[in-house]
């Protein structure tokens, strides 16, 4: 139940999933919709847009200052963001002080179920349903890349849906540019089942192509509702690749850097490449040939988003005039400082003065 004692007109505190939330009285609380690492997710009617929209909280959010900087990464990533398949940053709650507070609140826009979601239910999932999430997943994917970012993280869950069918990608805490240096490059990347050869491997090395192996992996859970890599550990990670894939010869091995991680290879058994056929009997032909080129062991070798979205398997969405690219690359440079907490802080705050410019 809402309640105003004590807070001035402009504010609202409502109670959820156990944490209070004390966000602009133009949002009124519907319910709890999510819970994370990151925080507690609600759903809320936005009179000033007359929309639903989701607010996430993330509570004592500078505790872990590498947390936070991701906090800020996507509040900047998502503010730069202006795509229909990628979720959009609705207002940054601005803090009553510039430093001091402690919880952040974000709002986006109100999706009603993930992808992981609608894998591991009984709902029918057609070939043109496939495809359809396939095409918007990539063409958000696309778009991110023309912007020089990365986003490194993708998987079912996050990829948000509507009854429409209609798809978003969130959670981008984790996204880079392509010329990056990477601090946190192997800790955090990509859940695991997810994750390119070229990371579990330590490459020194990678591109945009991670993406393309992480939506390939996506693609294969799609058609056998089952994951298609769930390793356990990165050594299983690397089996199960191998034994899906087949060994890789001497020059799809060539990107390896770590020595360790070749020997490692040359003394699993030999493996033959598997059909996809027999993974997937009932699958569109079209859907395995795309699959086919998508998850390949060598980067190099791997289709590019842009390949993707033009092959025949998407010939009846693929228009390519109507693939937006980003105007402008994202720009990086805010990323290279060393965290504190008033400095994150203060940097938060000054993003949410866009929303807030009184």
């Amino acid at each position: 139940m809402a309640k105003r004692s004590s807070l001035p007109p402009s504010l609202v505190r409502f109670t959820s999933g156990g944490s209070t939330f004390t966000v602009d009285s133009r949002y009124e609380y519907i319910k709890k919709i999510g819970q994370g690492a990151y925080g507690i997710v609600v759903s809320a009617f936005d009179r000033k847009t007359n929309t639903k929209v989701a607010i996430k909280k993330v509570s004592n959010a500078f505790e872990d200052l590498i947390d936070a900087k991701r906090i800020l990464r996507e509040i900047k990533l998502l503010s730069f963001f202006d795509h229909e398949n990628i979720i959009s940053l609705q207002d940054v709650h601005r803090p009553a002080a510039r430093t001091g507070y402690e919880d952040i609140y974000i709002v986006t826009d109100l999706m009603e179920t993930d992808l992981h979601r609608v894998i591991y239910s009984k709902q029918e999932l057609t070939d043109e349903h496939i495809q359809y999430f396939m095409y918007q997943m990539l063409r958000g994917v696309y778009y991110m890349h023309t912007a020089n970012v990365i986003h490194r993280d993708l998987k079912p869950s996050n990829l948000l849906l509507n009854k429409n069918c209609d798809l978003k990608i969130c959670d981008l805490g984790l996204a880079r540019g392509f010329d990056q240096e990477c601090d946190d490059l192997t800790v955090y990347v990509v859940t695991r089942w997810y994750r390119a050869p070229e990371i579990i491997l330590n490459s020194s090395e990678y591109t945009k192509q991670i993406d393309v192996w992480s939506a390939g992996c996506i693609f294969g859970e799609l058609l056998g509702r089952t994951p298609l890599f769930p390793g356990s550990d990165y050594l299983d990670q690397v089996q199960r690749v191998i034994g899906v894939l087949g060994t890789p010869s001497a020059e799809d091995m060539q990107f390896i850097g770590n020595e360790s991680a070749r020997r490692y290879i040359h003394k699993l058994p030999r493996r033959d490449k598997m059909q996809w056929t027999q993974l997937y009997p009932k699958a569109n032909p079209l859907a395995l040939d795309l699959l086919d080129h998508m998850v390949v062991f060598n980067p190099g070798k791997r289709y590019s988003i842009r390949q993707s979205l033009s092959h025949p398997y998407f010939r009846d969405l693929f228009n390519a005039e109507e693939l937006p690219q980003a105007q402008l690359p994202f720009d990086w440079s805010f990323d290279h400082f060393q965290p504190s907490k008033d400095l994150l802080q203060s940097l938060i705050y000054t993003e949410s003065l866009q929303f807030h410019p009184d």
